[in-house]
């Protein structure tokens, strides 16, 4: 652990500091004003102490429309000339999510990813092989800051370039990989056509994208490593909010910095422990942008109760979809992540699909493009979709190569087809 004494903290001694920090976040945002202070007071908060843990889901929810509506400083706690730094979204549904650090958060988004890297079973003197991106996107030099805290070695890749990527894995030897899963499985398949001598490498730090058990083993199978989920969001801090230990059973949640709930994505009321649910986070210690309640949108499960690392931290399930990224096909509700379980866990074609939905017509198609490994599993997988999703959805078996591998960013699972030329080669 790289902070034995919070990661493995009494659950009574957690909740005391959980309470006394909410009390802080609530006072500062009365005193900031803002959107969030002006919830506050018309919910009848007056200060901090007014605030028990057990009340805080009565507490009016924060979501990413506060931040396009206040974009880019007006839900800032701090003056403006206390940022350090800002990062982001890209803006790939059509507009950017900025988010301001001071700089001690920025020292917290560093020991976070440092304990990021610890559960992977990084120390001082490891290797980081850091691909993932650099710039507004957070994983890349959040990762980076983390390794530096840690005491560890960073090659600062970001992604692409993947001859690159290769040779420096063979040059440099790292222990510790970290990148989406999707790169992560695009540099296994590189460095065995490389014929390259990859065992040095022990553990990966895989996130910005939900991943499924079976893509794991996929990773597994092509990298000597264990393959680890990480997760954040730039609207919490970046990476470093929640990551699996090498025990693989969950990611534990440095909730003595991030308190999460888990809500019904429908009517927000809090799901018990063990059902999947909307993730709520509050930020009680971030300085420039303090979240309260902030709704992510991602869907898991939380578990209470020790970890056998030790960690006493409440665990979340992998990310089984996210709300924004279900498709709705003939009535019927899917996720990206599901249809990656059937295709990956059926053992019959190539870990590298795209979903196609095709909506030229009134009646929306799912096409699951994929690869096989041999002969023709279309009949197979079509049974095994219906019987998963509850739809019958096409399956298009194209040639090796033809579903696009990811160089840079983050995987694109799903496209539309609304006209002119299929999105892929082979499609009809």
């Amino acid at each position: 652990m790289f902070d034995p004494k919070a990661e493995a903290m009494s659950l009574d001694e957690r909740a005391a500091l959980q309470r006394h920090r909410v009390w802080g976040l609530v006072d500062r945002l009365l005193a900031a004003g803002g959107v969030q202070g002006r919830r506050l007071k018309e919910a009848g908060v007056g200060r901090g102490a007014d605030v028990t843990l057990a009340g805080l889901r009565d507490l009016p929810f924060t979501t990413k429309q506060d931040l396009w509506d206040h974009y880019p400083f007006e839900m800032l706690a701090v003056p403006r000339d206390q940022v350090a730094a800002v990062h982001g979204s890209s803006g790939t549904r059509g507009r950017p999510t900025l988010v301001a650090y001071t700089k001690a958060d920025l020292d917290l988004w560093a020991a976070m990813c440092a304990r990021s890297l610890s559960c992977a079973g990084a120390s001082p003197g490891s290797i980081v092989h850091n691909a993932y991106g650099y710039g507004l996107f957070t994983g890349g030099i959040g990762i980076h800051q983390g390794a530096v805290a840690l005491g560890a070695t960073v090659v600062p890749m970001s992604g692409g370039m993947t001859d690159r990527q290769v040779r420096m894995l063979a040059d440099l030897r790292p222990d510790i990989l970290t990148c989406t899963p999707a790169y992560a499985l695009r540099l296994g398949e590189a460095v065995a056509e490389a014929g390259i001598d990859a065992t040095s490498l022990t553990a990966g730090l895989f996130g910005a994208e939900p991943w499924s058990e079976e893509l794991r083993t996929a990773i597994e199978d092509v990298l000597p490593i264990k393959a680890m989920d990480v997760y954040g969001l730039s609207e919490i801090i970046g990476p470093g909010v929640a990551t699996e230990c090498l025990e693989q059973d969950g990611l534990h949640v440095n909730e003595d910095h991030f308190i999460v709930e888990a809500v019904d994505p429908a009517t927000g009321v809090p799901v018990e422990d063990g059902t999947p649910g909307e993730l709520v986070f509050t930020t009680p210690t971030k300085q420039a942008l303090p979240l309260l309640r902030y709704r992510t949108g991602d869907i898991a499960s939380l578990t209470r109760g020790e970890c056998a690392c030790g960690r006493t931290l409440v665990r979340m399930s992998k990310i089984l979809g996210r709300a924004d990224d279900m498709i709705v096909v003939r009535g019927v509700n899917v996720y990206p992540s599901e249809v990656e379980r059937v295709l990956l866990g059926s053992g019959l074609v190539r870990p590298h699909y795209q979903l196609v939905v095709d909506r030229r017509s009134p009646t929306a198609r799912l096409i699951v493009a994929c690869e096989a490994l041999s002969g023709d599993p279309t009949a197979a997988l079509v049974h095994a979709l219906y019987e998963t999703l509850g739809l019958t959805a096409e399956v298009a078996v194209l040639p090796e190569g033809t579903v696009p591998r990811v160089e840079v960013g983050k995987a694109v699972r799903v496209v539309t087809w609304e006209d002119g030329d299929p999105p892929l080669p082979g499609l009809a």
